[in-house]
Parts: C-alpha cells; sequence; structure tokens
C-alpha cells in the first residue's frame, strides 16, 4: 500500500506542477486511463494479473504541430501503480501518435521511469530491476471514439538496458485504456 501511495503522489506532484503551465504554454491536454495486465512477458496474456491501473497526461506541443503530416509529437507524463504491492513507476518522455485512418491510429512512446521495485536479490514475483531509473517505451493501437474521446491497446516496457549490470528483468504490462482529449 505504501508503494501504491508513493506512486500516486509523484504523479500527483508532477501533474500540479505541469498541468497548469503546460495548458498555457503546450496549448492541450488529453488524459488517458486505464487497467494492465502485468508481466505479459513472464505469464503470457493473463487477465487474473489486471492489477495495474495506468494515468497518463499527454500535451500538445504547438512548434512540433507543423509537422502534422509525420503525425503528432506529444510529451507526457504517466504512472502505473500496481495495486497488489509490487512495483509501480512514474514516468515522462514524448509520444508519436500517426493517424492511419480517420477512425484508427498507432502510437509509440519514449522515455524515461522511476520505481519503487527491488534493485536485486527480489524473490518471484517481484523483480530485479537493476537501478531505480529506467528507460520506459510503449506501443499502442487505438481508435477514435468521438473528437474527443479515444480508446486503445497498449504494451509498456521499463528497463535499464543493461546499463546497470545483470539484472535487467524489466518490467512488461499489457492493457487498455482510455483517452480524453480537453
Amino acid at each position: 500500500m505504501r508503494r501504491v501511495l508513493f506512486s500516486l503522489l509523484a504523479v500527483l506532484a508532477l501533474c500540479a506542477g505541469a498541468v497548469p503551465a503546460s495548458a498555457q504554454v503546450l496549448g492541450g491536454l488529453e488524459v488517458r486511463g486505464g487497467v494492465m495486465a502485468r508481466g505479459v512477458d513472464r505469464n503470457g496474456i493473463d487477465v487474473s494479473h489486471v492489477e495495474d491501473l495506468n494515468f497518463e497526461a499527454l500535451f500538445t506541443a504547438p512548434m512540433v504541430d507543423s509537422f502534422v503530416w509525420l503525425g503528432k509529437v506529444r510529451p507526457h507524463v504517466g504512472t502505473t501503480v500496481n495495486l497488489d504491492g509490487h512495483e509501480s513507476m512514474v514516468y515522462a518522455g514524448l509520444s508519436w501518435t500517426v493517424p492511419v485512418t480517420n477512425s484508427f491510429f498507432v502510437e509509440a512512446s519514449f522515455g524515461g521511469a522511476i520505481h519503487n521495485g527491488p534493485l536485486h536479490g527480489a524473490l518471484e514475483p517481484e523483480r530485479n530491476l537493476g537501478c531505480s531509473v529506467l528507460f520506459r517505451e510503449s506501443a499502442s493501437v487505438g481508435a477514435n471514439l468521438t473528437e474527443s474521446t479515444d480508446i486503445m491497446l497498449t504494451i509498456e516496457h521499463a528497463s535499464h538496458a543493461g546499463l546497470c549490470g545483470d539484472d535487467n528483468r524489466g518490467i512488461t504490462n499489457l492493457g487498455v485504456r482510455v483517452g480524453f482529449k480537453f
């Protein structure tokens, strides 16, 4: 429970400072939330492992919008919170959304994450993550339900890419998220 509270407080602190300034400077906001199946790299797709919640905020960057034919590149902040006492993380980075049709899109993101899981010596089902700061990437396939609402299937992975020794179990989750544009 302490880990969940830590993650939620960290994201709230990030968002409290970022949202008002970003709404003015960056010009737009999309908020996403959903559920994730934990550890799909180890467990396969198993709905009994849906124990993570994901929350994310994306901001429109006007300077980058001039390249709209390449899709939208937007900064994001977010968290994946584990409800069963395992590792949770807060993250930030850039998301690149490319429309495939008027209704469907694909998205990729890259950035960094900070987690509260064990670094070494963990016993299953915990993971040895090697260092506190990780790279985080994700990929999504989504559909626009309305002009301001979308739904997406997302896979996310966070690890240190071998930079912190041999312990590099990483975190891989798969889930469904809903986004609301303001």
